[in-house]
């Protein structure tokens, strides 16, 4: 009966386990559709307004509410939560003057993921913490004239 008792718990911590890699695996996948979100809205912004009035956001509100145009200019539908850490909160990739160029996550968690990234996030490849995951916008370069 000992035995049995002793087969059935380490079963079930087997089974803890993987369920716990599963649902780790389930917010990185969630965390990479949401700063992928979060990237390409930063996008829009940017190349929304013409040449000389070129700016990011200064604040991730801005992506839901473009205070740049007097009509509704949307760009997120909501501001996301962390899958991983688990708050409202984000960290921000700030520019001199508090421009946001991109967002990561606040967690200092060890990713499962560690390479196989798509092309736009070939940069994760052996990163540590997923708060070095950074969702960021770089501009494309303008052609020359």
């Amino acid at each position: 009966m000992l035995a049995l008792i002793a087969a059935m718990g380490m079963v079930l911590a087997t089974a803890g386990e993987v369920w716990h890699l599963a649902q780790q695996r389930e917010k990185e996948l969630e965390l990479l559709f949401v700063g992928h979100q979060f990237r390409r809205a930063i996008a829009q912004y940017y190349e929304h307004a013409p040449d000389p009035n070129r700016r990011y956001p200064t604040s991730l509100d801005a992506l839901l509410k473009d205070p740049r145009y007097p009509s509704t200019q949307r760009y997120l539908r909501r501001i996301y939560a962390d899958p991983v850490g688990g708050g409202k909160e984000w960290g921000l990739v700030k520019g001199p003057a508090g421009e946001i160029y991109g967002v990561h996550s606040l967690s200092e968690e060890e990713p499962v993921k560690k390479s196989n990234f798509s092309v736009v996030d070939k940069n994760f490849e052996g990163k540590t913490k997923y708060s070095e995951w950074v969702f960021v916008h770089i501009p494309k370069p303008s052609p020359a004239r």
